[in-house]
């Protein structure tokens, strides 16, 4: 290839852009699973008990009822599908369809934050496992002694995640390239592969197995004790019901939900001492639930007209994502299809990732629907505010004239740890279906900015190093590359039309989300530090929303175990309180 115009460099770019979150719809099914306590919620009565009620059936949602399911009854309760047959969640080669994929069906919910940048929630059983790009980390062991979790148990419960859904990654040429890379620049020791969190350059885990198959959190249903546990899809819950204690404090006593048909449901909590509703909906889903339920600020929840059960104003306070920008690369070489495999976990705050792609041959060859169509509702060459579909129509056909070529080369990413800058969630209205508002307020924290900039720059000298010399054009600059990966928007931003771009306006401007966003029920502030939610009884909140910052370079792994530690517990807690 020779480099040409910047049109067609942006074209490219654009493409490869599209590999994080590419459109590679298809109707062929991947493998298959089914549960016998897995269900439609239409199937179920109207009225039912159980001795734990877990709302989400998500990342931390199912480790965590799988393992109350030995000692108790549970009712899970998710409002997606599932994800087996579904090939755009299953297989690596379609990362990204769910993503693009806007139908009431979709395992994905798209959403815009306040600040502008296109993010997405899921709707699925597995929940966000279903969705990321599976890369697979530990958190570090100063982020578990901060939080007061019990080391051993924490470990214990990773293995037992991990015995199920994490793998080695197969290294190929341009993930070693930037690996070497990162050595040769100093981000050191070399760690080798690890799941485990340390300073230096790595190689994760990932939840895809070596032929390129997904396997998520629900997968960790395969540990659940069938008799114990009932699974209920397409189940959204409304509300959960309170009833006084007395006239102090209010406790937790069932959920109201309705199937796919609209049906109205209830579900109660049996007569127990230790019987629980438990909320693992996500960082959107479990604030959003919460004051739907009347806990939250009262002054808002009046304004939506919600019965008043307890005035919490932290409830959708502390939201935070933390902030990804990414720098393509052309290639003059192919490269190979990867998602996030290797690290650098920098002294500074700031964690170097890659990923790199090609257009797919065989099953996943054409472009109106491969993965580096223009359908893709994040990142293309057409500005998110004139995406229509006569725009997108047009897109579509300009790539099919593209050559090959224009599909080569990646990306280096970073992300930053924590983030400091915080922001709040609102609700839009009293439709549990409906998405919140939710401000993230990016880089309002300098340190944060710091550690963009300095991330950004990282990501220069790796380009630069030897090890990746093969990757890039000698003859483009690295501002050229910043100019390059500016010329597709990425986001609702205001853009800045300066001549010469600053490092610090590039992060603001290039701001994309990698999925990572917390808070809304922290600990401390809605919750106690056994998830307890502050001021009632009988419920707890069991997910990333209940996160100060994102653990590890990638949070799936830590609420994962998340949901399997905190099952040990409640269940050990049950079974002394019964032996008593």
């Amino acid at each position: 290839m020779v480099l040409g115009s910047w049109r067609f460099l942006a074209a490219a770019f654009a493409a490869l852009l599209l590999f994080l979150h590419g459109s590679c719809a298809s109707n062929k099914a991947g493998p298959t699973r089914t549960y016998r306590f897995m269900r439609d919620a239409t199937s179920a009565p109207p009225v039912s008990y159980y001795d734990y009620i877990v709302i989400g059936g998500g990342t931390a949602g199912c480790p965590l009822a799988a393992t109350l399911s030995h000692n108790a009854s549970v009712l899970l309760l998710e409002r997606g599908g599932s994800p087996y047959g579904n090939r755009n969640i299953t297989d690596l080669e379609a990362f990204g369809a769910a993503l693009s994929d806007l139908s009431p069906s979709s395992p994905s919910q798209r959403f815009i934050s306040e600040d502008g940048v296109i993010n997405a929630r899921a709707r699925v059983l597995g929940g966000g496992s279903c969705l990321n790009a599976g890369f697979y980390t530990r958190a570090a062991p100063e982020y578990v002694r901060n939080v007061g979790w019990d080391g051993k148990l924490v470990n214990e419960s990773y293995a037992w995640v991990e015995r199920l859904v994490a793998f080695q990654p197969k290294m190929r040429q341009w993930q070693t390239a930037v690996r070497d890379g990162l050595l040769e620049i100093g981000i050191v020791p070399d760690n080798g592969f690890t799941y485990d969190h340390i300073p230096g350059t790595k190689v994760g885990g990932s939840i895809f197995d070596e032929s390129g198959q997904r396997h998520t959190a629900a997968d960790l249903l395969e540990y659940a004790n069938p008799r114990g546990i009932a699974v209920l899809l397409h189940a959204y819950v409304h509300r959960i019901l309170f009833k006084r204690r007395g006239t102090v404090r209010p406790v937790a006593r069932g959920v109201v939900f309705r199937d796919s048909a609209g049906a109205k449901h209830r579900a109660y909590l049996r007569r127990g001492p230790r019987n629980e509703v438990i909320v693992s909906a996500g960082a959107l889903g479990s604030p959003q639930l919460l004051m739907l339920s009347g806990l939250g600020p009262k002054a808002h929840l009046q304004a939506h007209n919600i019965s008043l059960v307890l005035d919490q104003p932290m409830v959708g306070q502390g939201m935070s994502d933390n902030p990804m920008n990414a720098v393509f690369i052309p290639s003059p070489k192919p490269v190979e299809v990867s998602l996030i495999q290797v690290v650098g976990i920098t002294q500074f705050g700031s964690f170097i990732e890659a990923a790199s792609g090609e257009n797919f041959g065989g099953s996943v060859s054409s472009k109106d629907y491969g993965m580096f169509s223009p359908k893709i509702g994040q990142l293309a060459t057409v500005p998110p505010k004139q995406r229509t579909p006569e725009a997108l129509a047009k897109a579509i056909e300009d790539m099919k004239s593209l050559d090959s070529s224009a599909f080569q080369g990646g990306f280096i990413l970073e992300k930053i740890t924590g983030p400091l800058s915080t922001g709040h969630m609102e609700l839009r209205s009293r439709n549990p279906k409906d998405n919140p508002s939710v401000t993230f307020n990016y880089f309002q924290d300098p340190d944060d900015l710091r550690k963009c900039v300095e991330g950004i720059l990282t990501i220069e000298r790796v380009i630069d190093s030897k090890a990746f010399a093969a990757f890039k054009y000698d003859s483009m600059t690295f501002e050229s590359l910043l100019n390059l990966t500016l010329s597709a928007p990425v986001n609702l931003r205001p853009r800045h039309q300066n001549t010469t771009t600053s490092v610090e306006q590039f992060c603001r401007d290039s701001v994309m989300t990698i999925w990572h966003y917390h808070g809304g029920c922290q600990v401390g502030m809605v919750v106690d530090r056994e998830y307890r939610v502050l001021g009632v009884d009988a419920l707890r909140v069991i997910d990333g929303s209940t996160f100060n910052h994102s653990p590890g370079t990638n949070p799936q792994a830590t609420v994962m175990m998340l949901g399997r530690y905190m099952g040990v517990k409640i269940l050990s807690e049950r079974l002394a309180s019964e032996a008593a």
